[in-house]
Protein backbone atom coordinates (compact mmCIF):
# COMPACT_ATOMS: atom_id res chain seq x y z
CA UNK A 1 0.00 0.00 0.00
CA UNK A 2 2.33 2.45 0.84
CA UNK A 3 6.08 2.64 1.12
CA UNK A 4 7.45 2.92 5.01
CA UNK A 5 8.73 6.61 5.16
CA UNK A 6 8.87 7.22 9.36
CA UNK A 7 11.97 5.27 11.09
CA UNK A 8 13.03 5.79 14.54
CA UNK A 9 13.27 8.14 16.70
CA UNK A 10 10.36 10.47 14.29
CA UNK A 11 8.14 7.15 14.86
CA UNK A 12 8.84 7.13 18.48
CA UNK A 13 8.10 10.77 18.95
CA UNK A 14 4.86 10.87 16.50
CA UNK A 15 3.24 7.81 18.92
CA UNK A 16 4.21 9.63 22.17
CA UNK A 17 2.67 12.98 21.72
CA UNK A 18 -0.18 11.42 19.86
CA UNK A 19 -1.08 9.32 22.85
CA UNK A 20 -0.29 12.13 25.08
CA UNK A 21 -2.70 14.46 23.61
CA UNK A 22 -5.72 11.32 23.20
CA UNK A 23 -5.04 10.70 27.32
CA UNK A 24 -5.44 14.64 27.19
CA UNK A 25 -9.00 14.07 25.69
CA UNK A 26 -10.06 11.69 28.20
CA UNK A 27 -9.26 14.05 30.89
CA UNK A 28 -10.17 17.59 29.23
CA UNK A 29 -12.31 16.75 26.63
CA UNK A 30 -15.19 18.19 28.02
CA UNK A 31 -13.45 22.08 27.82
CA UNK A 32 -14.16 24.51 25.06
CA UNK A 33 -11.60 23.35 22.69
CA UNK A 34 -11.61 19.78 23.95
CA UNK A 35 -12.30 18.25 20.62
CA UNK A 36 -8.83 19.73 19.23
CA UNK A 37 -6.90 16.95 21.40
CA UNK A 38 -8.31 14.68 18.57
CA UNK A 39 -5.80 15.68 16.50
CA UNK A 40 -3.69 13.40 17.86
CA UNK A 41 -5.06 10.32 15.72
CA UNK A 42 -3.11 11.35 13.08
CA UNK A 43 0.29 11.44 14.67
CA UNK A 44 -0.57 8.07 16.53
CA UNK A 45 -2.08 6.48 13.48
CA UNK A 46 1.16 7.53 11.11
CA UNK A 47 3.57 6.25 13.92
CA UNK A 48 1.87 3.01 13.99
CA UNK A 49 1.87 2.49 10.59
CA UNK A 50 5.44 3.98 10.08
CA UNK A 51 3.97 6.19 6.92
CA UNK A 52 3.31 9.86 6.47
CA UNK A 53 1.20 11.10 3.54
CA UNK A 54 2.58 14.04 3.80
CA UNK A 55 6.33 13.12 3.58
CA UNK A 56 5.90 11.05 0.40
CA UNK A 57 4.50 14.17 -1.16
CA UNK A 58 7.30 16.17 -0.41
CA UNK A 59 10.02 13.32 -0.77
CA UNK A 60 10.97 13.28 2.89
CA UNK A 61 11.94 9.56 4.23
CA UNK A 62 13.51 9.22 7.90
CA UNK A 63 14.06 5.51 7.32
CA UNK A 64 17.24 4.15 7.89
CA UNK A 65 18.85 2.93 4.43
CA UNK A 66 18.76 -0.46 3.70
Amino acid sequence: MFSKNVGGLDRILRIVVGAALLIGFLFNGDGAYGWLYLIGIIPLATGLMSTCPLYSIFGMNTCPRK
